[in-house]
Formats: C-alpha cells, structure tokens, sequence
C-alpha cells in the first residue's frame, strides 16, 4: 500500500473506470493507428487491453474516424476517448456513437453556441471532458502576453478553458497541462494542483523515444505522483503504445501506487556474481509479460544482498557459485542449479499466478 498522501481532487467516471476521488490512478494510452482502419484499430486496442491499459483515446480527425467509432465500441469494453479538434460535429457525433470521453480544447472548437452543443450532449449522456492544454499549442495571446510559452501560461490557458465549462454548468472535467519540457511540466502542474480539484492526466508530451521517453516520462510523471499529484498517467513515447502501458505500471509500482503484474528486482551484478544473470533476468522477464497477478521476483547473482532480497520477494533466487538458492515467501526451498534457475523461479511464479 502506497504510503503517499494523494492531493484531493473530484471524482469522475470514464466508462467504468473512476478518475480522482481517491480511486487507483488509471493507465491510458493512445491507438497509433488510423481511426479510419476499423479492424486494425481494434486489433491494436486488444493488445493495449492484454498489456492492462485502462482506458484508450483514439485520433478522430473527420466524419468517417467518428463514424468508425461506432463499429469499433463493439469490439471492445475498454472506455473509449474521442480525441477531438476544431470541428464540434465530430464530438456530437462521437457522443452519439457510444465513446465514453472527449479530449478537447473549449477554445478552439468555435463559438460558445457549439462548445454549449457539445457541454449539454455530454452532460445528457454522463461524458466527462478533458481540456488538454499543451505547450506546442498555446494561444497566441497568451504567448504574446508572457513572452513565450510558460508555466502561468499553460495554467491561465487551462484556467479560461476550465471557465468557460463551468458557465455552462458543466463539471465533469479533467486537465492535463503537457510539455515536452520536464522542469515546465512540473511547475505547471504544480501550479495548477494548487489552484483546482478537478483530476488531473499527468504526462510528458512527446517524450521521445523507449529509451529517452521513458526516462523523462519517469522523471516528469514520478515526481508529481510522489507529490501526491495526479490521478490517471499516460506516457508518451515513439513506439508501440504497448510499451506506454507497461512503462506507466512500472512508474506507479516503483512509487507503490499501483501493484498490477510482476516487478522484477534484478542484481546489477559485480565482481562478486558468479553466475551470468541477464539471460535469466530476460528470459523471465519475458515470461512473465502478460501476468497481471501483482508479485515480486527477485533475481540475484551473490551472496550479500541476495538472501535478503529474495526473502522479502514473494519469490526470487539468490546465487553462488554456479548454484542458487531459490526462496518462496520469505523461506528457501531448495537449492537448484545455474542452468535450472530461470525454469524453477517460471515454475513457481506460475503457481502463485494459479493460486490467486
């Protein structure tokens, strides 16, 4: 149990998943494909769901992307969002067609008779609204004003558009307030926790790539989450949205908000490790991908820190010289050999998925 006190916010319902309020911070990710392309967009959506993403927002850049969205919510119950600019048709017609959420921007969307449009449509049908602000989109008043694109800024921006909402009555609101820039992307969001109690989507905007992206996500994301800020994630990165998914559990699970799936302790190894630990490490790692029972594995390669860390994971090994000890909720079983490590710690993180 995270030992984190979380900022209050408001709570809101995306299809059925719970956003602020107290309740587990959801993982989203975002379909790569076109829209358009019903059955690849649906394929690509099982795969997001099999990797436990929690709710998917989809590109709907015309009429024949938010028509599709008909023809693909009934493929799948994972709560769809509608990711919507400029054209207000594409919203109403997006509600009609069953998606769960919208993502827009009140302020480009046209004159207040069509937000008022899109606000009464979503408020008849229970659909929150994400005003997304982001850095590479900023108003051009607002960067006149503040000489740029800035902290105060992207807040002002969420602020008017957060207003314009609530003069219609509406308050099923989420924000997000993105940028590629770690350190801009902390003092906004910061600022903003400060200033209202709506939930808000954390993540790095173009993050960049597996690599770069995850450490900027990780950066950027876990810090705010370690302020008790934020209460549903999306990273982003140039790659499957797959791995979105899995870098947004690995964040919440290293701050211990979420437990979902199998963290891996692994040795970083030394001169003291007997043993060539990365192909086991691989192997289970692989292995375990598509678990979802939240256990800890701990992979060792000497005796100094191993006993210990295997003992306090549910399962793990701890080696010597060509040999391991393999543990079991905090006893040892038995001893195995280097060669049957990776087979007897799959055999038993197996069973305890089995058993729960």
């Amino acid at each position: 149990m995270s030992v984190i006190p979380r900022c209050p916010t408001r709570p809101l319902k995306v299809g059925r998943v719970v956003i602020g309020g107290g309740s587990p911070i959801s993982v989203q990710s975002m379909t790569k494909t076109d829209t358009r392309d019903v059955k690849a967009t649906v394929r690509q959506i099982g795969e997001l769901e099999e990797a436990g993403c929690e709710i998917v927002r989809l590109a709907v850049v015309d009429t024949e992307a938010a028509e599709a969205i008909k023809k693909i919510r009934q493929h799948t119950q994972l709560p769809l969002i509608a990711d919507i600019h400029f054209d207000y048709r594409l919203a109403l017609e997006c509600i009609e067609n069953g998606i769960d959420g919208l993502r827009i921007n009140p302020g480009n969307i046209g004159d207040r008779s069509r937000v008022e449009m899109i606000t009464q449509r979503a408020l008849d049908k229970r659909i929150p609204i994400r005003i997304g602000v982001n850095a590479g989109s900023l108003e051009k008043h607002l960067l006149d004003r503040y000489g740029g694109v800035t902290a105060e800024a992207l807040v002002e921006s969420a602020l008017g558009h957060i207003r314009i909402l609530e003069s219609l009555r509406f308050y099923d609101i989420k924000v997000s307030i993105k940028a590629s820039d770690v350190p801009l992307m902390l003092q906004a969001y910061r600022q903003l926790s400060r200033t209202v109690n709506y939930p808000l989507h954390l993540g790095v905007t173009e993050a960049g790539t597996r690599y770069t992206g995850t450490i900027k996500s990780a950066i950027g994301i876990g810090t705010l989450l370690a302020e008790g800020i934020g209460d549903t994630i999306r990273v982003s990165l140039t790659g499957p949205p797959t791995e979105e998914v899995r870098v947004g559990f690995e964040i919440l699970k290293a701050l211990g908000l979420r437990r979902k799936g199998v963290e891996i302790i692994s040795c970083p190894t030394c001169g003291r490790c007997q043993i060539d630990l990365l192909p086991v490490v691989e192997k289970i790692e692989q292995e375990v991908s598509s678990i979802k029972t939240p256990l800890k594995v701990a992979i060792m390669g000497c005796v100094v820190n191993g006993p210990g860390e295997a003992r306090q994971a549910d399962v793990g090994v701890a080696g010597g010289k060509g040999v391991a000890l393999l543990f079991k909720e905090g006893k040892p079983l038995r001893k195995i050999k280097q060669s049957e490590m990776a087979d007897a710690l799959l055999a038993e993180i197996k069973k305890m998925d089995l058993q729960t």
